[in-house]
């Protein structure tokens, strides 16, 4: 019985192949409309988009050519192909910039860099054009039922740009005077990303960060340099304690105000 259940399934596939390849060979362009429109329908999407990027340049100028470009676009997303899919995408609402699925071709292309976007210790030049085309999207349709998923992705994304800049700052910080003073370049990365991202949930690690690396400047300092530079972190220190005064490192950075203090005081 398995054997006779086998056979017809491979039967059925070289059937269903050989009646596409014909389709393919075909210069019926309405049948391979509507081949590749069935294909999509049954997620046969490579096929359904091999026939399409035909057809979108046979189609243009005609009532068939906006569904074509959106259903090549949405071939290549569920395909996963999200790098593809986006520049159909933003073909599409270029070309009908008030088309039928111009608000869905906006967010698919932006929701589509958003899952293409790789870990952040890896470049993030993918992160930013997800980031540019939500918020593009939200500037063109703010009352959108995805209005408000479009919002926290772009709050996703920019707290993932803010976490590779904290783990820069973090291995400056590491390295401390390796080849150089790295504790300044630990502080100024932090700053950065704070200045740039001030309401990120990495905000308090940051200043913390910007905390010790000042702190090991100072205790690390030629001695005519130690008063001014641990001044500068008894100020650092009001500046944390006052926005977390019970924070997760509230104890750490009473810890270096402690020593802080102590130094300037003799």
């Amino acid at each position: 019985m398995r054997k006779i259940i086998c056979f017809i399934v491979c039967a059925l596939l070289l059937a269903s192949c050989s009646e596409y390849n014909k389709i393919l060979k075909s210069t019926d362009y309405e049948l391979k409309y509507d081949y590749a429109k069935k294909a999509f329908e049954r997620k046969k999407y490579m096929q359904a988009a091999t026939l399409l990027e035909e057809l979108v340049a046979i189609f243009k100028g005609t009532d068939r050519a906006e569904e074509s470009l959106y259903l090549l676009a949405r071939s290549y997303y569920l395909n996963k192909d999200y790098v593809t899919s986006g520049e159909y995408f933003q073909a599409y609402y270029k070309n009908y910039p008030k088309g039928q699925y111009t608000e869905l071709a906006r967010f698919y292309c932006g929701y589509g860099y958003y899952l293409d976007s790789p870990e952040a210790k890896l470049d993030q030049s993918g992160t930013y054009k997800a980031i540019d085309e939500m918020q593009r999207f939200l500037d063109y349709f703010p009352n959108s039922e995805r209005a408000k998923e479009a919002q926290d992705i772009i709050f996703e994304l920019q707290d993932k740009l803010v976490y590779k800049e904290l783990l820069n700052a973090q291995l400056y910080y590491n390295l401390g005077n390796y080849m150089g003073n790295n504790y300044q370049s630990a502080i100024i990365t932090a700053q950065n990303a704070l200045k740039e991202y001030p309401y990120t949930r990495y905000k308090e690690t940051l200043s913390m960060l910007i905390l010790k690396s000042k702190y090991q400047e100072a205790v690390q300092s030629i001695e005519e340099k130690k008063p001014e530079r641990f001044r500068d972190v008894i100020d650092e220190y009001y500046s944390f304690i006052n926005e977390y005064p019970s924070g997760e490192y509230t104890k750490e950075a009473e810890n270096i105000f402690k020593v802080a203090n102590k130094y300037v005081k003799d």
